[in-house]
């Protein structure tokens, strides 16, 4: 298992980028969650096998349909052994 911390960038509010990345991460057992940052950027912490993240990773890239994203910037973090993905609307610590 993997943890990724995760910010894309670019035209990702307001385009169902959060609720599409659930649908994604839970079609690859991925775990974690998103949440839209107050600078605009969405941040995704994400936990599992290397393969899986990397399709995940791939998907952030694209985004949803009228999404428009300019970079996606990701570095591993520490396991923490999320239980399912969700959409959260505020900091998760």
């Amino acid at each position: 298992m993997i943890h990724l911390d995760i910010t894309v960038k670019g035209k990702v509010q307001g385009v169902f980028f959060r609720g599409s990345t659930k649908a994604v991460a839970d079609q690859l057992g991925v775990k974690g969650y998103v949440r839209n940052e107050p600078n605009g950027d969405v941040f995704i912490a994400a936990e599992g096998d290397k393969v899986s993240l990397e399709m995940f990773l791939d998907w952030c890239n694209e985004g949803p349909q009228n999404a428009e994203v300019t970079s996606v910037e990701s570095h591993e973090g520490e396991l923490k052994n999320y239980r399912n993905f969700e959409v959260t609307k505020k900091t998760v610590f």
